[in-house]
């Protein structure tokens, strides 16, 4: 009888996330100044965040109708996504790219998203150029 200890070990490996197929809008780097941290000195002086954001979105009726109503308006997302920066402070940016999420899935053209918040302003005692979070969330 094999015992536990001698028995092969396979390592699992997780899938690869990738993006659905189809359409993107993308917003690369819109920034503005938020107090989110938790440290007082984040809330207090506030830093630069930066926010990357893509929709899945089928544009292929805009394309037809060549009519903004027809598709994601992204300046008034980009109005949208900048309120939640420097809106409510939040200790995490984790928190952070969850509300924008829930901005960007606010219109039901949008099947997911990918929401990146960059905080190259961390407080840490390093020397780096960004620290960064990544979520994807879908309906």
């Amino acid at each position: 009888m094999t015992s536990p200890l001698q028995a092969p070990v396979q390592a699992v490996r997780p899938e690869p996330v990738t993006d659905p197929p189809g359409d993107r809008i993308a917003l690369v780097g819109l920034e503005a100044h938020g107090r989110h941290g938790v440290f007082e000195s984040e809330r207090e002086t506030g830093q630069v965040f930066r926010v990357d954001v893509v929709l899945g979105v089928d544009t292929r009726p805009a394309a037809t109708s060549d009519d903004l109503a027809d598709t994601v308006d992204y300046g008034s997302l980009a109005r949208d996504v900048l309120g939640v920066v420097e809106g409510e402070p939040v200790d995490l940016i984790e928190t952070l790219a969850q509300r924008i999420a829930d901005v960007c899935l606010v219109d039901p053209r949008v099947g997911w998203t990918e929401v990146t918040v960059h905080k190259p302003s961390a407080p840490i005692e390093a020397t780096f150029s960004d620290v960064a979070i990544t979520i994807h969330r879908s309906r």
